[in-house]
């Protein structure tokens, strides 16, 4: 085939180069992509700004990582890929914390306990308040998000995952030994529609708020797809700004919102 006798456009061979970098890292920084590329940052700005407004790419709240658009696959995502998940979610979530303030995460089950994908804490008002960064482990019995998500999966599900607890090593796992409680707490998730913290969850994985306190508290919903929850988003506030109560009266619904949208975006 002949070529051709005509320049080619420096400004697309770049733009491409750039999203070729994207596709095989999945994420990558500003200066990841200055160091791959070898591409002026000034230049990459333009040329990141430019593939964004083209849906080529998107940028992660948690960690402000450029990754590339589902909409240029050549396969439908799958409801459980949770790159996708993220790509949905995030707009969701930077529009959720724009109009309560408070910060989220979202969360995905793993065998032993709820894992952070992505936070729109960067976003908030309130962004001082440490959130668990991606990969962060959320306990599943003593969290409000791993409420949200024991109360409403399949019960075979459950059953398998609470099992994994009463056999865990891990000293946060211990009411996985209380089986009568266990109930009492996911029968009250239910009855709320919402997850809520065990009083001695401070935030962290196996020590009790006595030891280790972050000093907040917590909502969580599943997002579910034809009926099944494949994720969890929270609202998180510092106790001593506002109570529990009123966060559920302002926010709850605001929060339902989210959940679906997300949802939605999934399904459609």
């Amino acid at each position: 085939m002949t070529e051709p006798k005509v320049k080619t456009i420096r400004a697309l061979e770049r733009g491409l180069d750039v999203l070729a970098e994207l596709q095989q890292a999945r994420a990558a920084s500003l200066n990841d992509l200055h160091r791959a590329t070898g591409l002026p940052k000034a230049t990459l700005l333009r040329v990141l700004l430019t593939l964004r407004r083209k849906g080529l790419i998107w940028q992660r709240l948690a960690d402000s990582a450029y990754c590339p658009s589902h909409q240029i696959r050549l396969r439908r995502p799958e409801l459980h890929d949770e790159d996708y998940l993220v790509e949905v979610a995030s707009p969701i979530m930077a529009s959720l914390c724009a109009d309560v303030q408070w910060p989220s995460v979202l969360a995905v089950p793993r065998l032993e306990h709820m894992e952070v994908i992505e936070t729109n804490r960067p976003k908030s008002y309130f962004h001082h308040i440490v959130l668990g960064p991606i990969g962060f482990r959320i306990n599943f019995l003593r969290s409000a998000t791993g409420r949200a998500y024991l109360a409403f999966c399949d019960a075979l599900e459950r059953q398998a995952i609470i099992e994994r607890l009463r056999n865990s090593s891990q000293a946060g796992n211990y009411l996985a030994q209380k089986p009568n409680l266990v109930a009492n707490l996911l029968q009250e998730t239910q009855t709320l529609g919402y997850g809520t913290r065990y009083p001695d969850y401070g935030g962290d994985y196996n020590q009790p708020r006595a030891s280790i306190d972050d000093g907040r508290d917590s909502i969580a919903l599943p997002i579910r797809v034809e009926g099944e929850p494949i994720a969890v988003i929270n609202l998180t506030w510092i106790k001593t700004v506002t109570q529990k109560e009123d966060v559920v009266a302002r926010y709850l619904e605001r929060l339902k919102q989210a959940a679906k949208q997300i949802a939605a975006g999934l399904a459609a």
